[in-house]
């Protein structure tokens, strides 16, 4: 018998004596229900129970943060206490399923009538048990191995405009994104297969430009191209990948869900770059939802090479102190002793600017992505490139940003078009 544990924390909501209400969550997610029921033995619970290991009381507050019909039927009143939960899981109960992990960590506990907050903070495993799931194929290492950046953050971009380009077009801005210097292609979310650039016209189209560029230059530019869809679907485009040689495919995770990008996973060599679009519906309450770290660790456990964190000084909601903590979750094992890093994937507003504070927070072991930041840099792609690198230098030696772009005109001119932006 697996005798194996896995912990997640919580942080709760609850107008109610809180470790009550821990072990309310600890049965639910178990073997129990409301009410003790027959067949559930001391010895079933005693190896198929979740066990709360620890309730810290973190503060209260004179509202609830969500609203409880449960609560208000029995006219149950604040104030409403705010804590930290450590519930200690069977990974028997679970096997190597990770739909039911998932299930297990962040099913019905956020229905639950007794808490009016209630967050999946983090997840641990370990190590027996994550060996029993996917590991990337690529990660950082491979990532790097496949674009020739032995050193220093990678320099990406994203096909913009969003949608509306032909496969024609699009192959033509991947040709002038390689020559400009790029390290990493990727779609955008939103264009997966449409009508007007179908994926078994864009593949062909975009890889013929990429097999050229690599021809005249020896380097290797890698291509997310996004294949969301079905499973059947992804494992064919993810194919068609294949044979015109491509290295890479992007997943909109959230929409296609574990066992497809699992599934997915299992079927190809493909580095698989995880788009996390669609997160902030499960993050951005701080009472509600899924914190990045457990969010990230799931996902790992599915095998994806690539997470994507957001950017600091970006245009999305997240602070930066959320980005880096996300970044650095990316970095780490998953479990001592295991080497299953995934690359943490910039983006959202990313340009030269913002490079020092990503350097001092993360160092370059990343993806650095600019749309704007390259394709709107007022001498060009090409400069815009030349921009990044000059900031990641500059950043990597010391130096104030203002101070080398002096010497560097393309860092100069980015400083000026996009720093009053």
């Amino acid at each position: 018998m697996d005798d194996l544990h896995y912990e997640a924390d919580y942080l709760i909501e609850t107008p109610l004596d809180p470790d009550r209400v821990a072990q309310v969550m600890a049965g639910e997610q178990s073997c129990g229900t409301f009410t003790r029921v027959a067949g559930e033995t001391d010895e079933l619970r005693g190896r198929a129970r979740a066990a709360v290991l620890d309730v810290r009381v973190l503060g209260r507050a004179d509202q609830p943060s969500l609203p409880n019909a449960f609560l208000a039927r029995r006219r149950v009143e604040g104030p409403w206490t705010q804590a930290r939960v450590r519930i200690r899981f069977p990974t028997a109960n679970v096997g190597a399923n990770l739909p039911t992990l998932y299930a297990t960590v962040a099913g019905n506990l956020y229905d639950l009538g007794e808490v009016t907050g209630m967050r999946l903070d983090a997840l641990r495993v370990p190590a027996d048990y994550r060996a029993r799931f996917d590991f990337p194929t690529h990660g950082v290492r491979g990532t790097r191995a496949v674009t020739g950046v032995e050193r220093g953050a990678m320099i990406g971009t994203i096909i913009k405009p969003n949608v509306g380009l032909s496969a024609r077009q699009t192959a033509e801005l991947v040709a002038t994104l390689c020559e400009a210097g790029v390290d990493f292609i990727k779609d955008d979310e939103i264009c997966a297969d449409p009508a007007h650039a179908p994926l078994s016209e864009r593949v062909p189209a975009v890889m013929a430009a990429v097999r050229d560029y690599r021809a005249r230059t020896g380097r290797t530019v890698m291509v997310a191209f996004n294949i969301s869809d079905e499973l059947d679907a992804m494992r064919r485009h993810a194919d068609l990948v294949s044979r015109e040689g491509g290295s890479c495919v992007m997943v909109s995770l959230n929409s296609c869900g574990f066992s497809a990008v699992q599934s997915l996973r299992r079927s190809t060599p493909l580095a698989i770059h995880g788009h996390r679009n669609g997160y902030g519906s499960m993050s951005r309450h701080p009472l509600l939802g899924i914190s990045f770290q457990a969010y990230q660790t799931l996902w790992r456990l599915a095998g994806v090479d690539h997470m994507h964190v957001h950017g600091l000084q970006g245009k999305f909601a997240q602070t930066d102190a959320e980005v880096v903590e996300s970044a650095q979750a990316c970095l780490a094992p998953l479990a001592p002793g295991q080497d299953d890093a995934v690359l943490p994937a910039f983006s959202s507003g990313q340009w030269a600017g913002t490079v020092p504070a990503t350097y001092r927070a993360v160092g370059d072991d990343l993806l650095f992505m600019s749309g704007g930041g390259i394709l709107a840099h007022p001498d060009g792609p090409a400069a815009g490139v030349r921009s990044l690198r000059q900031a990641w230098e500059a950043a990597r030696g010391g130096a104030d940003l203002a101070d080398f772009a002096r010497q560097a005109p393309e860092l100069r001119r980015a400083l000026e078009f996009f720093g009053g932006r």
